[in-house]
C-alpha cells in the first residue's frame, strides 16, 4: 500500500488528481465505477435453495415426512393384502394422502422462506435509511453523502462526533483529535497533524498507531475539527485487511422471541411424552401388534404431534415485528435492534434533549445586547455555519442564527472572513460549553469567544462599553446576568460572546491557555418556537403514565420557561440544575431524581447519572442525544434514541431507535406503536395455542373414546390456513382506544401474564367441545341411534370427521375476530380489520373447496354432507363469539371490582 504519510499533503493531493476543493460529480461517478463502492465485503447470503433446505430441517416438517413415509408404507401393505386382481384405483386413492402431506410440506417451507425473506428485507430498508453519511467537498461546494460513495481523491469534512467514513489523509487541522481503539487498541484519541512523517532509519514503515497525519475507516473523532483527502475505500481500507467477510447485522432475537423458543421445546417435550403415551396405550387397547396396526398407531400419535405444536408461532411473530418495524420507520423513528419494539411498550420515562426536540431549533435572533455590530461580527466569525448563494446561513441552527444576525446588519460572513482570515481555533466543547477562534487582522490577532453566558462571563476580566474597555466589576457581572435572566424568562436561548486581542499569533490553541482574561461584548437573544405537536405528545404521556423529563444545556430560567409553556412541570422548584446535581450523593439521587422535570446547565455525564438513578429505581428509560459524549448515557439507557437530523454518527451508531425528524412527539408515537405492536404479538400468541390445545384436546379425548376425530393432513390444514394467516391478520390489528391511556405494562412480566394462560385454556376447551359436539352430530346422521357403538367398533364417522373439520375450522375464524381485543367487546370496536376480513373469507372459501369439490373431498377423506349438517357446523362454532363475549363481559366486571 503506497505510503501517503511520508508525502506532503500536496504531494498527495497531486498523486490522486485532486484538490483541497474535492471532486466534480462527474469525476468522482468515474472513479466509483473503478473502485467501487466504499463498502466492506458482506457475508455470502443464503440461496432461496439454501433456504428451503434449511425450512425442511425444522423438526415438525421432518416429523410430517416420517409421517408421509409411514402413510405410504401402510397404503403399499394394504395394497399388497389385497386379493389378485389388485384395482389400482386404491393404491392411488391411498397415496393421495402422502401427496397432500408432501405438498403441505412443500408449500410450508416455501411460505417460511418467503416470510424470512420479507421481515430481513424490511430491515435491509431500514439499514439503509441510517446508512452511514459523510460531509464531502464537491465541486467546490460541502454537500451530504452517504459514505458508501466516497472514492480516492474526494475531500471529507471531519467534525467532532464524525465516524471516519474511508482512509485518509489529514490535509486541514483545527486540534483534531479521533479516538482509534477498534484498529490499534488505543483508547486515548489520538491528536492528528498534517506534516508528512519521516521513516526511523532501518524501517521501511511507521506503526498504524503512529500515523498521526492519516485517519481512518472505523475511528471516531472525538474533538476539533479538519479535512482529509481520501486514499482508500471499502476493501482497500486498513479496516479491509483485517475484516475479512464482515456480516451487516447478526441475527437478533427479541426477548419475547426467545421465551417463545424456550416455549417452543418445552411444548415439543411435553407432546412427544404424550404422544409416546397415546401410542402405546392404543396399540395396548386394540390389541393389534401386525405391521399395519403399529403404523396406523403412529399415524394417531403423529396426528398429535401435528396438533400440539404451533407451526406459525415464531414466523407470526417475526413477520408482525418486521412490518410494525417498516410502520414506525414511515412515521419518522427508524428502530435499529429489533429488542427495542418490545422495551418501547414499557417505557415509563422519557428523558428529552430541549433544542430541536422538544422545539423546532429553527433559532432566530431578537434581542442583543451590547454593541450590536462588534457582537455580530464575533458571533458570525466565531461559528461554522457559512451563508449560501442566497444569503442564508448553512449549518447547525444556533449557529445559522448568529450568523443570519450578522448578514442582517450587513456582516456577510465571506466578507468578514476576507479582512479578518480564521488562522486557529479551540473548537466547541459541550464539557467546556464555549468555542473560541483566531483571526488575522492584518499583523495583529483578535480571539473571538461565544458561549454559555455564566461560562464566558467567568473568563471575563474586562467589558467593552462605548468604545471603551473597562474592568469587569461585580457590579457589571450583577447586571449582565440579569439581562440573561430577563432574556432567558421569555424563553430566549442566550449566548454571550467575549474577546481576546493579541500581537502576536497565540502560542497554542488549547482552550486553558486561550480562554482566560477576555472582554465581554454582549449577549444575544435567540427564539426556538416550541414544536406545536409536543405539547399534546407531552399530555398523552401523562395519560399513558409516562413521566417526560427535559434536559438541556441551556439557561435554567430558560428550560423552566419552555417546561412550564409544554406542562412538563407547573413550578420552578421542579427544576434544577447540573452544579445543583453535583452537590447530591449517588445514595440521594435515586429519591431526588423522581423530584425534579427539568435539568438545565448539564453536562454529558450528568445525563448517565440521571439515566441510572431512574433505571435503579426499577424505571424502564429512554433518553435521546445528539452529541458524541451523549453516547455514554444513550447507551446506559433502556431505550437509546439518536437524532437523525442534528446527531454525531457516535449516537447514531449506539442508538436503539433514530429519529428522523429529530421529533420528541416521533418518540411517544413510537411507544404508542411498541405497544399496539406488542399486544397484537400477544393477540396472535393467545389466538395460535388456543387453536392448537383444542386440536390437542380434541384429538385426545377422541383416542380414550376410541374413534379417530381428525386425520394428520386435517389438523395440517387447520395449521396452515384457518390457523395462520388470521393470525397475521391479528398483527396488523390497529392500537385499542385506550393503548395509551393506560401505565406501561411490567418488563418482567411473562408470555402468560394478564390472564392470557387463562384465556388460552378455557378458549381451547371451549372449542374442544364445540368440535366434539359436531363429530357426534355428524356420526348420528350417518349411523343413527346406535352411532356410539359404531364409531367404536369401526374407529371413525366420515359425516362426523367432516363436521368436525368444518366447525373447527370455521370456529377458529371466528375466534380470531374474539382476539381483536383481550378485554374488550368486539362489538364496541371502531372501525374494521380488513386483513382479517380477507383472511375469513378466504379460509372459508378454502374449507369449504377442501369439503365439496368432490376429488379434492375424497383425498382428504370426506364424504359429502348436506345443507342442514353445514348450517349446524357452523352454528356450532358461532358459538364461540357470544360464549368468549359473555366471559369477557365477567372479567371486565370482575377486574372493575379490584
Amino acid at each position: 500500500m503506497k505510503q501517503f504519510y511520508t508525502r506532503t499533503s500536496q504531494e498527495v493531493l497531486q498523486e490522486l488528481d485532486t484538490t483541497p476543493n474535492g471532486l466534480s460529480t462527474a469525476q468522482a461517478q468515474e472513479r466509483l465505477a473503478k473502485y467501487g463502492p466504499n463498502k466492506l465485503k458482506e457475508a455470502e447470503k443464503a440461496t432461496w435453495f439454501q433456504r428451503f433446505m434449511a425450512q425442511l430441517k425444522d423438526p415438525m416438517l421432518i416429523i410430517l415426512m416420517i409421517a408421509a413415509l409411514v402413510s405410504a408404507a401402510t397404503t403399499v401393505l394394504d395394497f399388497l393384502q389385497l386379493p389378485e386382481p389388485r384395482d389400482m384405483g386404491h393404491l392411488l386413492e391411498g397415496l393421495v394422502e402422502v401427496g397432500i402431506i408432501l405438498i403441505v410440506v412443500l408449500l410450508n417451507a416455501i411460505l417460511g422462506v418467503i416470510q424470512e425473506s420479507k421481515a430481513e428485507a424490511a430491515i435491509e430498508a431500514l439499514q439503509t435509511m441510517t446508512a452511514a453519511t459523510c460531509k464531502v467537498i464537491r465541486d467546490g461546494k460541502q454537500i451530504t453523502l452517504r459514505s458508501d460513495e466516497l472514492v480516492p481523491g474526494d475531500v471529507v469534512v471531519l467534525e467532532a462526533g464524525d465516524a471516519v467514513p474511508a482512509d485518509g489523509r489529514i490535509i486541514e487541522n483545527a486540534s483534531l483529535k479521533i479516538e482509534e481503539a477498534a484498529l490499534t487498541g488505543e483508547s486515548v484519541p489520538v491528536n492528528k497533524l498534517i506534516d508528512a512523517l519521516n521513516l526511523t532509519a532501518g524501517t521501511e514503515d511507521v506503526p498504524l498507531g503512529d500515523r498521526k497525519n492519516m485517519c481512518y475507516m472505523g475511528s471516531t473523532v472525538v474533538y476539533g475539527r479538519g479535512k482529509a483527502v481520501i486514499t482508500g475505500t471499502g476493501m482497500d481500507t486498513e479496516m479491509g485487511k483485517i475484516a475479512g467477510a464482515l456480516a451487516d447485522t447478526a441475527d437478533e432475537q427479541t426477548p419475547l422471541q426467545r421465551k417463545l423458543d424456550q416455549l417452543g421445546k418445552t411444548l415439543s417435550w411435553l407432546v412427544l411424552g404424550i404422544c409416546v403415551f397415546i401410542f402405546a396405550f392404543n396399540l395396548i387397547m386394540k390389541g393389534n401388534y401386525s405391521i399395519n396396526g403399529v403404523l396406523e398407531t403412529f399415524m394417531v400419535a403423529v396426528s398429535l404431534a401435528v396438533a400440539a405444536i404451533p407451526e406459525g408461532l415464531a414466523t407470526v411473530v417475526t413477520v408482525v415485528l418486521s412490518i410494525g418495524v417498516t410502520k414506525m420507520s414511515q412515521r419518522n423513528a427508524v428502530i435499529r435492534r429489533l429488542t427495542a419494539v418490545e422495551t418501547l411498550g414499557c417505557t415509563q420515562v422519557i428523558c428529552s434533549d430541549k433544542t430541536g426536540t422538544l422545539t423546532q431549533n429553527k433559532m432566530t435572533v431578537v434581542d442583543c445586547v451590547g454593541d450590536q455590530e462588534l457582537v455580530a461580527t464575533a458571533m458570525a466569525l466565531c461559528s461554522d455555519a457559512n451563508l449560501n448563494s442566497e444569503d442564508q446561513a448553512e449549518g447547525e441552527p444556533t449557529e445559522c442564527a448568529l450568523v443570519n444576525f450578522a448578514c442582517s446588519l450587513g456582516l456577510k460572513k465571506q466578507d468578514l472572513e476576507k479582512t479578518s482570515p480564521r488562522v486557529d481555533e479551540a473548537p466547541f466543547d459541550s464539557g467546556r460549553k464555549m468555542m473560541s477562534t483566531i483571526h488575522n487582522l492584518g499583523g495583529k490577532f483578535v480571539q473571538y469567544t461565544k458561549g454559555g453566558p455564566d461560562v464566558v462571563l467567568a473568563k471575563c476580566t474586562h467589558y467593552y462599553e462605548n468604545g471603551q474597555i473597562l474592568p469587569m466589576t461585580e457590579v457589571k457581572r450583577a447586571e449582565i446576568m440579569a439581562a440573561n435572566k430577563a432574556m432567558a424568562d421569555k424563553a430566549l436561548r442566550v449566548l454571550a460572546a467575549a474577546k481576546r486581542d493579541w500581537s502576536a499569533k497565540p502560542a497554542g490553541n488549547t482552550p486553558e491557555y486561550l480562554e482566560q482574561e477576555l472582554v465581554f461584548l454582549g449577549l444575544t437573544g435567540m427564539i426556538d418556537p416550541v414544536r406545536p405537536e409536543v405539547k399534546a405528545a407531552i399530555e398523552e404521556c401523562r395519560s399513558a403514565g409516562i413521566r417526560p423529563v427535559m434536559i438541556t444545556g441551556d439557561h435554567k430560567d430558560t428550560a423552566v420557561a419552555i417546561a412550564k409553556e409544554l406542562g412538563i412541570i407547573t413550578d420552578a422548584s421542579e427544576a434544577i440544575t447540573g452544579a445543583e446535581l453535583d452537590a447530591i450523593s449517588d445514595e440521594d439521587i435515586l429519591e431526588y431524581v423522581k423530584k425534579y422535570g427539568v435539568y438545565a446547565r448539564v453536562q454529558p455525564e450528568h445525563k448517565t447519572r440521571i439515566v441510572n438513578a431512574w433505571k435503579a429505581n426499577g424505571y424502564i428509560t429512554a433518553m435521546t442525544g445528539d452529541g458524541v459524549n451523549d453516547a455514554p448515557s444513550i447507551k446506559s439507557a433502556d431505550i437509546g434514541v439518536g437524532m437523525g437530523i442534528t446527531g454525531t454518527d457516535v449516537t447514531k451508531n449506539v442508538a436503539d431507535m433514530v429519529l428522523a425528524d429529530d421529533n420528541f412527539a416521533t418518540i411517544v408515537s413510537a411507544v404508542g406503536e411498541g405497544r399496539r405492536i406488542y399486544d397484537n404479538i400477544r393477540k396472535a400468541i393467545q389466538f395460535l395455542l388456543a387453536s392448537n390445545m383444542s386440536e390437542v384436546l380434541g384429538v385426545f379425548f377422541a383416542t380414550m373414546l376410541g374413534f379417530v376425530l381428525l386425520n394428520p393432513v386435517h389438523l395440517l390444514f387447520i395449521n396452515l390456513v384457518t390457523d395462520c394467516f388470521p393470525a397475521l391478520a391479528l398483527g396488523v390489528e390497529k392500537a385499542e382506544p385506550d393503548t395509551m391511556n393506560r401505565p406501561p405494562r411490567d418488563s418482567k412480566d411473562g408470555i402468560f401474564s394478564g390472564g392470557l394462560g387463562f384465556d388460552v385454556v378455557y378458549q381451547g376447551v371451549l372449542v374442544t367441545a364445540i368440535t366434539l359436539v359436531a363429530y357426534l352430530i355428524g356420526a348420528y346422521f350417518e349411523f343413527g341411534n346406535g352411532f356410539f357403538g359404531t364409531l367404536r367398533h369401526f374407529g371413525e364417522s366420515g359425516h362426523g370427521m367432516t363436521m368436525a373439520f368444518l366447525a373447527m375450522s370455521m370456529c377458529e375464524i371466528f375466534h380470531s375476530f374474539n382476539l381483536r381485543s383481550q378485554r374488550k367487546s368486539v362489538f364496541t370496536l371502531k372501525g374494521q380489520n380488513k386483513v382479517l376480513w380477507a383472511a375469513m373469507l378466504g379460509s372459508l372459501l378454502l374449507t369449504t373447496l377442501v369439503i365439496e369439490v368432490g376429488p379434492i373431498a375424497r383425498a382428504f377423506g370426506f364424504t359429502p354432507i348436506g345443507l342442514q349438517e353445514y348450517g349446524i357446523a357452523v352454528g356450532l362454532a358461532f358459538l364461540v363469539i357470544p360464549v368468549v363475549e359473555i366471559v369477557k363481559l365477567i372479567q371486565r366486571s370482575v377486574s372493575k371490582n379490584r
